[in-house]
């Protein structure tokens, strides 16, 4: 059996319904969602510089892609979650790009099985963060004080 799998990089409004539908099947029981948002006010933190920045008021932010490389690693992720987690049955992974605002859901990645107890919550995490690792996304972040490319932690080795 073939499993649903969905990735894309979309100037639209993420339907979450829509895309439940798309990755779920008569025999999915569970399904883990995780969706990042933007926020109005930041506390950002450089995880692997141990960098801690000042609080600051967030207007919006501008995400840009290159669409056929982003959506190839994109599909790169969904593999890896099937090799890793076999009992996944659907998978979506879609990352707006465009003006975003607070509140505004800027990224989805949703993962359903046939259990909750199957490793989909697990996966569901792996692929937020192989995402943000690997998958070319900028970020400028707009402010009060001005605008600011925001950079990753990841810096790929030769081939990723």
């Amino acid at each position: 059996m073939k499993f649903p799998t969905i990735f894309s990089i979309s100037e639209e409004e993420l339907d979450l319904n829509k895309l439940l539908d798309q990755i779920t099947l008569t025999s999915t029981g569970a399904a883990a969602i995780f969706t990042g948002m933007v926020r109005g006010r930041t506390t950002r933190t450089g995880k692997a510089q141990g960098i801690h920045y000042k609080p600051h008021e967030t207007d919006h932010l501008e995400y840009e892609a290159y669409k056929p490389m982003a959506e190839a690693k994109m599909l790169q992720v969904a593999e890896e979650i099937r090799e890793k987690w076999p009992t996944v049955e659907g998978i979506a992974i879609v990352q707006r790009i465009g003006k975003l605002y607070p509140r505004t859901p800027t990224v989805l990645i949703a993962c359903t099985a046939s259990h909750r107890d199957t490793g989909v919550f697990d996966a569901a995490r792996y692929g937020i963060d192989r995402l943000k690792e690997i998958v070319p996304v900028w970020k400028k972040e707009i402010t009060p004080e001005g605008d600011e490319w925001v950079e990753g932690e990841y810096f790929p080795k030769p081939g990723e």
